[in-house]
């Protein structure tokens, strides 16, 4: 019986996600998550899953991060991205970071079974664009290399760092210190080859689905 595990915060495309699987897997065994933190928690509680797929724009997560921070932690989970974005090069960079597949929200049920049927035999499977789209650049490939560095605490701070919050509130968020995220803060300068703050932002930025619109934070006084 595979266990799959579909990560999107919309309800609705859940639920078609979950019908496209039941009609290819009728005795797959389901789980869910709506947001980054509860879809880490679900990765963690199910190390043994067969396949993760994993909306594009997950709150919490900015473009790939998520995508690298989680195959950095579970190497051996397929990742299939699903998303509304349907740029060639939006799926390309995809599958450059290690997802076995790229599903866009448009497709219809046999297409989504058909992805799913051919990465849970190990192949990969995108439309046919993502192929003749221009590889992710190397400063890309560089910024996911960094991440890969992160613990999962300091990506989270670092998530919440490129949302503009300052070290009292991504404290507050994660119930912790403010000398823990400083701690943290300085973690993170040091495993992404960073000087600051704002340095650290455009680091994680390269993997957004825009970097040129990802904007640097104010730097915080100590």
């Amino acid at each position: 019986m595979p266990t799959l595990l579909i990560a999107d915060d919309h309800p609705l495309f859940r639920e078609a996600l979950r019908g496209a699987v039941q009609r290819v897997l009728p005795d797959a065994r389901l789980r869910e998550a709506e947001d980054v933190d509860a879809l880490y928690a679900l990765v963690d509680a199910e190390p043994d899953a067969d396949l993760l797929l994993l909306d594009l724009n997950m709150p919490g997560a900015q473009g790939f991060s998520a995508l690298v921070h989680l195959r950095a932690l579970h190497p051996e989970l397929p990742i299939v991205m699903v998303s509304a974005r349907e740029e060639p090069a939006v799926m390309r960079r995809a599958l450059d970071h290690g997802a076995m597949g790229f599903i866009p929200k448009s497709a219809d049920a046999a297409t989504l079974g058909e992805a799913i049927t051919r990465v849970l035999d190990g192949d990969r499977w995108a439309p046919a664009a993502a192929n003749a789209a221009p590889a992710a650049s190397a400063d890309e490939h560089d910024a996911a290399q960094r991440l890969q560095g992160l613990t999962p605490q300091q990506f989270r701070v670092l998530q919440m760092l490129g949302e503009g919050l300052l070290n009292k509130q991504i404290a507050y968020e994660l119930g912790v210190s403010e000398a823990t995220i400083k701690a943290h803060m300085t973690a993170i300068l040091r495993k992404l080859g960073a000087s600051n703050r704002t340095q650290a932002v455009l680091i994680a930025g390269r993997l957004a689905l825009d970097p040129g619109a990802v904007k640097p934070q104010p730097e915080e006084a100590e």
